[in-house]
């Protein structure tokens, strides 16, 4: 087998040039992925040699490049595959002897094809000869104005002959491949107008009857389900319909071929391989040598020398690659390898009950796919860019009638609901559930992925016959236990946490309640019923709401939590406080209160002196600020008079009772430095507890 891909307009070399016949190769086989990809398979016979046509949009043609595989089974080999070149239209243009890239006028193109020989008809004449170019001349008007011509200038013979081009009424290339030059690069253009399809074609060569298979995949619209849940009141089963949405947006009709839709999510990704790449290379001058230098060699190794190859670690021969055998050889390719095949059918699908569901029929075989799941529908027929529906379940499915609270969804009611038990024994990809009770309308639910045997909550509308009170909630906090260490106190608290969800039932028949209460970091239930499910974010408790009463569930929770405070920096009120009986009778222990006794007495100290302290700056303020009175009035009392001289012994009087206050301060300085030395001292080495 032999595989290529030649952009066309490239001939391919072959020993024996034969033109291939059209073989028709349909698609037999899709596999549909929930990632936005799709498997496609097309088979068929061809006879000798054979080409077939497959149509892609241009976005498509990168993955045909990427993912193709092809196989001629019967002695045959593959030849190349041939599409549309994806330069730059410019570039193109630009690689034909005449260049349109510009849209150049006669004049332009004239003067592009000098040296080419023409044949002209200009009024009644007509001349044959060699382009020499075009120029622009000035002819004068009737009424003596000036304007451009442009005049084609043209050897004929040995004569030269000047033409206007405003006269040419025909010019013909006389020069076939000339001709043939221009008509391709029209060609490119219109070929450029259809960008969105691209037709790739296929050789197969060989003799007689084969058959031939084709594999790709391409970018595909994701498949998608959406189901009808059908409830009644008889017992805990309900009828499942689900339905596959498809659409074919390929170029290709489906007639009869096999539908597989895989849920899983292969790795996928995009390669520009269509748009041709150039690398830039570098311009080299050629060197211009002077005269060389006498040159000195150095001593070399001898050529006998024992010579050890470097090599990375060793390791044990692996098991062969996709491509190579162990021995390096490349390996032949086996479509079989990269094809999605389902045969394993799921048995045990009940018959749907009732005139909805008996009319519907499920046309899908389920199967495992190791972590994928797959529906493979036989003879499917979708004309190209046609959508359709396709059952894949028709099943009974086990449920049980409940209604759902959760606060954050709707305050004053819980919603209609069920907990879906996943028991058709297939995988149920998410999707829109409409529910029918009834045979009526019901409501609209979403499901997420179910594998089976698993179950999952559903609601559909408003329970308006169940109100629901959760505003009765407390918290109340407590100590129990403190401890110090290095001066640190922590304090161990115990934050309980009561919330009371009030259900009134006013039907006259109990109906099941699922209450969803959010989870909270760290916090535990306690004297709690034990919730029936948990996710990360909520507990779900379930329970009977019982007929035309109020039903009451408490969750209480609590969490300890420690506090951590420094108590060199803690004000004396912390320190008072905690040295105490604590709050609500919290144990803390005798020795750390007894500890924490005697830094109060400590920290009394220091805030006293800071008391005396600030007392006496706060007087000598006061006293300060009445010598700047007593100055100021002094300065309008004459020196020779009674009130000046007391003033003056004001002022001296004052200055006594100031140098007083400084000293007093200046003591209880150095008393607050020495009690607060011995406090950090103390809470410095203070472990207790």
């Amino acid at each position: 087998m032999l595989l290529g891909l030649v952009p066309s307009g490239f001939a391919v070399a072959q020993s024996t040039r034969v033109t291939p016949t059209t073989a028709d190769v349909p698609v037999t086989k899709v596999v549909l992925y929930s990632s936005g990809v799709g498997y496609f398979e097309h088979a068929g016979s061809v006879h000798g040699n054979s080409a077939t046509e497959l149509r892609f949009k241009t976005s498509q043609i990168n993955d045909i490049l990427k993912s193709i595989v092809l196989q001629d089974q019967d002695g045959g080999r593959v030849g190349a595959i041939s599409y549309p070149s994806q330069d730059p239209l410019a570039k193109t243009l630009r690689s034909f002897q005449v260049d349109i890239t510009q849209n150049p006028s006669l004049a332009q193109l004239l003067n592009q094809l000098r040296g080419a020989r023409v044949t002209i008809q200009a009024q009644a004449e007509k001349l044959s000869g060699t382009i020499l170019g075009v120029e622009t001349r000035q002819k004068g008007g009737e009424k003596g104005e000036a304007f451009a011509v442009s005049v084609l200038n043209l050897l004929t013979g040995a004569t030269l002959r000047s033409v206007e081009l405003q006269s040419i009424s025909n010019l013909t290339l006389d020069d076939p491949q000339l001709q043939e030059e221009l008509t391709r690069a029209l060609g490119a253009l219109v070929q450029a107008r259809d960008q969105d399809k691209k037709p790739v074609t296929i050789n197969f060569n060989g003799i007689g009857d084969r058959h031939v298979r084709i594999g790709y995949v391409v970018e595909t619209p994701v498949w998608k389900t959406s189901y009808r849940l059908l409830l009644d009141d008889k017992g805990r089963f309900g009828k499942l319909q689900g339905w596959a949405i498809v659409e074919n947006q390929t170029e290709s009709d489906w007639n009869g071929i096999s539908l597989s839709l895989v849920s899983g999510r292969p790795i996928s990704f995009m390669m520009d391989l269509y748009q041709p790449l150039y690398a830039t290379r570098p311009t080299v001058v050629p060197e211009l040598y002077a005269s060389l230098r006498p040159q000195v060699y150095a001593g070399g190794m001898a050529a006998d020398s024992l010579r050890v190859s470097m090599r990375g670690p060793v390791s044990a021969p692996s098991a062969p690659k996709l491509g190579y055998d162990r021995d390096g050889r490349p390996m032949s390719l086996q479509l079989n390898e990269v094809v999605v095949t389902g045969s394993g059918q799921v048995s045990g699908s009940a018959a749907m009950n009732g005139a909805i569901a008996a009319s519907v029929q499920s046309m899908a075989a389920a199967e495992k796919l190791g972590a994928l799941f797959q529906y493979t529908v036989a003879d499917v027929t979708l004309a190209r860019q046609k959508s359709a529906m396709l059952p894949i379940i028709t099943d009974s499915i086990e449920l049980e009638r409940l209604s759902i609270y959760n606060a954050s969804v709707l305050r004053s009611n819980p919603l209609n609901g069920v907990l879906l038990k996943n028991t058709t024994g297939k995988h149920l990809l998410q999707g829109p559930m409409t529910v029918l009770e009834k045979g009526s309308y019901a409501g609209d639910a979403r499901i997420d992925n179910v594998p089976p045997g698993q179950e999952r909550l559903l609601s559909y509308g408003i329970d308006l016959d169940m109100l629901v009170d959760n505003t009765k909630n407390t918290q109340s906090g407590s100590v129990l236990t403190a401890k110090i260490d290095k001066g640190e106190l922590t304090i161990s608290r115990k934050l309980v946490a009561s919330q009371e969800y009030a259900a009134d039932n006013k039907t006259g028949k109990d109906k099941m309640l699922v209450i969803e209460h959010p989870i909270r970091y760290g916090w535990k239930l306690v004297d709690t019923q034990k919730p029936f499910e948990t996710t990360p974010s909520l507990y779900r408790f379930k329970g009977t709401a019982v007929a035309n009463k109020i039903t009451v569930l408490r969750v209480k929770e609590e969490v300890v939590q420690d506090e951590s405070i420094a108590l060199a920096s803690a004000n004396l009120d912390q320190l008072v406080y905690y040295s105490r009986s604590g709050e609500g009778g919290a144990e803390v222990p005798q020795n750390v209160r007894e500890a924490l006794a005697k830094a109060v007495q400590l920290k009394q100290a220091t805030v006293d002196a800071e008391r005396d302290i600030a007392a006496r700056n706060q007087r000598v303020a006061e006293i300060t600020a009445e010598q700047n009175r007593i100055r100021e009035n002094m300065k309008t009392v004459a020196q020779s008079t009674q009130y000046y001289d007391r003033l003056l012994a004001k002022l001296n009087e004052q200055e006594s009772s100031i140098e007083s206050l400084q000293k007093e301060r200046d003591a209880l300085i150095a008393k607050r430095d020495s009690a607060r030395r011995e406090l950090d001292e103390y809470l410095n080495g203070l472990t207790v507890g």
